[in-house]
């Protein structure tokens, strides 16, 4: 059973940055595509970012595109989410998910796809 625990999360101001990682345990990361997603409070769970699993293709939620940046390091079995140009709205818990059953070179934003997923991570940005 894939283990993912995410780090990373803080509290900054607008326009700071910040980089979460995901660390993986057991099972075969490299077979894996993976995902970040969110989840303010009150809210449903929001696709991210995400990333195939040779890192060769990458897909982002309109509201992060050109600000976040999704990257892997296999031979660490870790994900990066580098946020730059923080905003206040990007306020919420960030997970990491991992997407076992993923083809090379594609990524999905369905939460359904995902088969394990971490704790979550805190951000908060104020103003």
């Amino acid at each position: 059973q894939v283990q993912l625990v995410e780090s990373g999360g803080g509290m900054v101001q607008a326009g700071d940055s910040l980089r979460l990682s995901c660390a993986a345990t057991r099972g075969t990361f490299s077979l894996y595509s993976m995902g970040w997603f969110r989840q303010q409070r009150g809210k449903e769970r929001e696709f991210v970012a995400a990333l195939s699993r040779n890192g060769g293709s990458t897909r982002y939620a309109d509201s992060v595109k050109g600000r976040f940046t999704i990257s892997r390091d296999n031979a660490k079995s870790t994900v990066f989410l580098q946020m730059n140009s923080l905003k206040v709205e990007d306020t919420a818990v960030y997970y990491c998910a991992a997407d076992v059953a993923s083809m090379t070179g594609t990524t999905t934003a369905s939460p359904r796809d995902y088969d394990y997923w971490g704790q979550g991570t805190q951000v908060t940005v104020s103003s």
